[in-house]
């Protein structure tokens, strides 16, 4: 086997893209060795990746290098066997399925690279420690690991292969952006030629859906340790006995993150490149560390295949169920707590962030939960601060380097600091995370911060489309750098960045799904009320779960309602737990009367305005039940 020193191993991709074979056989006499090279470590790249028994006799000719000759003239031989088919070097040497499917599709070099396939968490944290810098273990167990550059994920970046067998079902656009399959095939190669110049890579094969009738079969390929306990946490862990008739996977997700795109590659616009292919099923990663790039392929891909592939509708929300079977789903955006709702004591966690609903009920697509760190605290959030433990990983947080006590309220390195665990590490998390029974009611979360959007209203399902499909909550002061004053911000189906068909179509079969199951819809702000933000007072917690309690019991379905002008809402006269004058904003407006109909009316435009992009495939039915201005 090749042997490289530790630069060389760094420097073998750099080769392998730049220096021509005809530099090696013919200019090699009078150019001589590449800036930078040690000339044994170059000798040596030079003769694994080219024509052994001709470079040999270039640089024995070139160098009286004693040293040198003897061991080009070992790899000389020992490549020259392998071609032969002499295999008496390498014949006790048994590789697993894994390796052989590694080697076949992708040229993973396992002759040179250790394939550690589903390690141990033990394992896996010994690597990271071992071999991955910034890595640490938390007061609680947790295994700490920074990301590097990337603390997020990078929508500009995401692309999907234009190709004839699912072209005409996605919604190109500012979202999808077009490759072309010649430019992911070279991404590709780039990836595993970064992942042949590794000592050792991992491999993880999960599930992703609970389901075993709609699940799929996914493996991660990865340099990182870090990212393989990640995955693992959440992919669904299969069972020994399910790992021996795995097989092989549905989607395969070559990670070389560490590793840059090149820019200059015709469809390339930054060093990073996230890539999906639907006929090939892979996703490469060039340029980015950011572990939730993964979690978020594997949705994007569900969010084809479940809708295509099985008439199954992929959401990205939250769901609970009640002990007498009732499921609710909750969808938001970044802070209008959707986490923190969903999450009741005195229900069950089906999951956080990512399902499906079939013919056959509700399942979660993952296997763990990826929670926002900033600001936990175990008086807010118990049940996620209590799951920060041996197995979790822990992102980009600050700690004492002494006592290793994680400060979640600093934010200097990123305010997107993260943790992700398994789901079982939730006390009331319902395993496996599937429920037979059908929603109920769907809660529609918005973070309002212009104070002009009630606590609670009950939505028709033509207006449950409206709203799913614009998908509103405010960005506030803080929240984003240079945001000072509150910033309206729509995103389709309250997850744009991971949809792959049009919003209509998702919208579609929701509808569908309401109709079929006699679900109610909710819309919720969590937001201000009396005033915009500066003036007004967020809602509060306490009032938000009261109007859930009631939701769930049944006393909201029951209760008189009177209509909100503009947005033509239903809202409840009252609410058990909730102050009645709170239902309607304008009875608690701090300011004028003409003021507060100026700011109504103001993002009931912005609705009109934004849902303009949705028309063409959106019935009159659903565009009638936005906003109306007279």
């Amino acid at each position: 086997m090749t042997q490289f020193s530790e630069s060389a191993n760094e420097k073998y991709l750099l080769i392998r893209r730049n220096v021509p074979q005809c530099m090696i056989y013919e200019n090699i006499y009078s150019c001589g060795v590449p800036h930078g090279f040690n000339l044994l470590d170059f000798c040596l790249i030079m003769n694994t990746l080219y024509k052994p028994h001709l470079s040999i006799r270039i640089f024995s000719k070139k160098f009286s290098n004693n040293v040198l000759k003897t061991r080009l003239s070992y790899n000389s031989l020992f490549n020259r066997s392998i071609h032969e088919k002499h295999y008496s070097v390498v014949a006790k040497v048994q590789h697993t399925r894994v390796e052989e499917e590694l080697h076949e599709k992708a040229h993973i070099d396992y002759d040179r690279v250790a394939i550690k396939w589903n390690p141990s968490i033990a394992k896996l944290y010994e690597d990271a420690l071992k071999y991955e810098e910034g890595s640490a273990i938390s007061s609680t167990g947790a295994l700490v690991t920074a990301s590097g550059i990337k603390t997020g994920r990078s929508p500009k970046d995401k692309r999907i292969v234009d190709e004839p067998g699912s072209s005409n079902d996605i919604w190109w656009g500012p979202v999808n952006t077009k490759l072309p399959e010649q430019v992911f095939l070279i991404n590709r190669e780039r990836a595993v030629d970064y992942l042949n110049t590794r000592k050792r890579i991992y491999v993880f094969d999960g599930f992703a859906g609970w389901d075993p009738k709609y699940r799929i079969k996914v493996r991660v390929v990865s340099s990182r340790a870090y990212h393989a306990l990640f995955m693992r946490n959440m992919l669904i862990r299969p069972t020994a006995k399910e790992l021996e008739s795995y097989g092989s996977p549905d989607f395969t997700i070559y990670n070389a993150g560490a590793f840059p795109a090149n820019r200059y590659t015709t469809g390339m616009t930054s060093t990073t490149s996230v890539a999906l292919n639907f006929h090939m099923n892979e996703m490469v990663i060039l340029g980015t560390e950011y572990a939730g790039e993964m979690k978020k392929g594997v949705f994007t891909v569900m969010h084809y295949i479940m809708p295509v592939k099985h008439n199954v509708l992929s959401l990205h929300s939250s769901a609970n169920e009640g002990h007498g079977g009732d499921v609710s789903i909750f969808f938001g955006l970044s802070g209008t707590g959707k986490t923190t709702l969903s999450a009741d004591p005195k229900r069950l966690l089906i999951g956080d962030d990512e399902h499906c609903w079939s013919d056959d009920g509700i399942f979660n697509i993952e296997g763990g939960c990826y929670a926002k760190c900033i600001g936990l605290s175990p008086e807010k959030e118990p049940e996620i601060y209590n799951a920060i433990r041996f197995g979790s990983v822990l992102e980009n947080v600050v700690y004492n380097p002494y006592s290793r006590e994680v400060n979640y309220d600093d934010s200097s390195l990123t305010e997107n600091t993260r943790c992700a665990y398994p789901i079982e590490y939730i006390p009331n998390a319902k395993v496996p995370c599937i429920s037979s029974d059908h929603p109920k009611n769907l809660i529609l979360l918005t973070c309002d911060a212009y104070g002009v959007l009630p606590p609670v209203s009950k939505l028709s399902p033509a207006q449950a489309m409206y709203h799913f499909i614009s998908g509103y909550t405010a960005k506030i002061a803080g929240t984003e750098e240079g945001v000072t004053q509150p910033e309206a911000t729509f995103s389709a189906c309250f997850g744009q960045p991971f949809l792959v068909l049009h919003p209509a179509r998702y919208a579609k079969m929701l509808a569908e799904k309401m109709q079929q199951h006699s679900a109610d819809a909710w819309l919720i702000n969590t937001g201000w009320n009396g005033g915009a933000y500066g003036v007004g007072e967020r809602i509060k917690l306490k009032y938000s779960r009261a109007i859930i309690d009631a939701i769930h019991s049944g006393e909201l379905s029951k209760a008189e309602y009177e209509s909100y002008g503009v947005f033509n809402l239903q809202i409840p006269k009252s609410c058990t737990g909730v102050p009645s004058e709170l239902l309607n904003p304008s009875k608690t407006w701090k300011g004028s009367e003409n003021e507060f109909k100026d700011i109504r009316n103001s993002l009931a435009n912005r609705f009109i305005q934004n849902f303009k992009d949705y028309e063409d495939q959106a019935t009159p039915e659903i565009i009638s039940a936005g906003p109306i201005l007279s």
